[in-house]
């Protein structure tokens, strides 16, 4: 059985629906399998993504509890955004919308 980091059948950007039918498709049934980090996701994190997830934790282990604050913290630990600029608020809430935070 090959061994995969992440759900090649996963629809990209598909809204969950839900389904009556347990087990339909590719699914596992509900209860049934232990629900894996790579089922839930369509590709293996780049290194931005790993490093954008610790620049999070850090901020909000720093007291953040706004995108304002969560953008002061990845400025003031010089995380850049994935185009080299520093972080601005709407610059960062449109990462989380296209990363579907």
């Amino acid at each position: 059985m090959e061994s995969v980091a992440y759900n090649p059948n996963l629809v990209p950007w598909e809204r969950p629906a839900p389904n009556n039918v347990a087990g339909k498709g590719h699914i596992e049934k509900p209860g049934h399998v232990t629900n894996i980090v790579w089922q839930t996701r369509a590709a293996v994190p780049s290194a931005y993504e790993n490093a954008l997830g610790d620049a999070l934790e850090a901020a909000f282990a720093g007291g953040a509890k706004s995108p304002e604050d969560v953008v002061r913290a990845f400025n003031h630990a010089g995380f850049l955004a994935a185009d080299g600029q520093s972080w601005t608020e709407d610059r960062f809430l449109s990462e989380m919308r296209r990363l579907g935070a």
